[in-house]
């Protein structure tokens, strides 16, 4: 049976209760399109231009109302909800882990995966380090659903395909970004296709798209992209959805036809 999901697509900025009335407008959004599971961009509640205030807003796993959120916009519109990342407790107090959290429909927490490949970019006077406040998380992160396998990554991860190997078999990759222009207008629409190509399954990116107040400028273009490399569906910039339906028919008609991942060697 096919199914509709939907990604949401911001431009955040310092105010997380603004942040959070425009995610859970959007959520409804997708809900009221029909779909079934949404997902939100990387840094959804939260883009300053003061790195340290995602350490101020960090939650411990199970309490917060950034968790609170997600999990009452999950039941309130019957969907599983890709919680785009918020920024969790890590083992030190000056810094955060960069947490996806995925909620089911009756709001139960059901994936945590913390980002493992922490961004570094220096090109004149455009430069990103998120090691600085974010402490890499370990371990790869698939879960089913009543939609297929599902596997979660995190923006820069996009760069490294050896993580989505490590995740076995899955039938939709879910990835929320905050691509910079620069990189993102090189090489975002690429590396998803190749990661759609790469395993055969769906990949659905959802991002942040535009000039933010705090001067930075992210690149968008959220999409969904079908296992033969296909974009079935983006928004190009600015906020709102991008909604589509995922098939497993096509998923195994594709891999019967071409059995790439029954023919690994390494």
């Amino acid at each position: 049976m096919k199914t509709r999901i939907a990604a949401v697509q911001m431009v955040s900025g310092p105010d997380i209760a603004q942040n959070l009335r425009d995610a859970g407008r959007l959520i409804a959004e997708a809900a009221a399109d029909g779909a079934q599971l949404v997902a939100l961009p990387e840094y959804f509640p939260l883009i300053s231009a003061n790195e340290t205030d995602k350490v101020r807003a960090r939650e411990r796993e199970g309490a917060g109302p950034l968790q609170d959120f997600l999990r009452e916009a999950a039941v309130r519109h019957r969907v599983w909800l890709v919680g785009g990342s918020i920024p969790l407790e890590a083992g030190t107090p000056d810094k955060v882990r960069n947490s996806c959290l995925v909620f089911d429909a009756d709001g139960r927490s059901v994936a945590r995966y913390d980002k493992i490949h922490l961004f570094g970019f220096q090109r004149g006077t455009e430069q990103y380090n998120e090691s600085q406040t974010i402490e890499a998380g370990a371990g790869v992160a698939a879960f089913d659903s009543p939609f297929g396998r599902i596997g979660l990554s995190i923006c820069y991860d996009l760069r490294f395909p050896e993580l989505y190997r490590a995740m076995g078999t899955v039938d939709l990759l879910v990835v929320p970004a905050a691509f910079t222009f620069t990189t993102g207008q090189a090489h975002w629409e690429l590396l998803l296709r190749a990661r759609a190509v790469e395993n055969l399954c769906y990949v659905l990116a959802s991002a942040q798209g535009g000039m933010h107040p705090s001067g930075r400028k992210t690149w968008g273009d959220s999409m969904l992209v079908d296992p033969w490399g296909t974009v079935l569906k983006r928004l190009p910039a600015g906020p709102g959805v991008v909604a589509g339906e995922i098939d497993p028919a096509r998923i195994a008609d594709l891999r019967a036809s071409l059995p790439a991942l029954q023919h690994r060697v390494l």
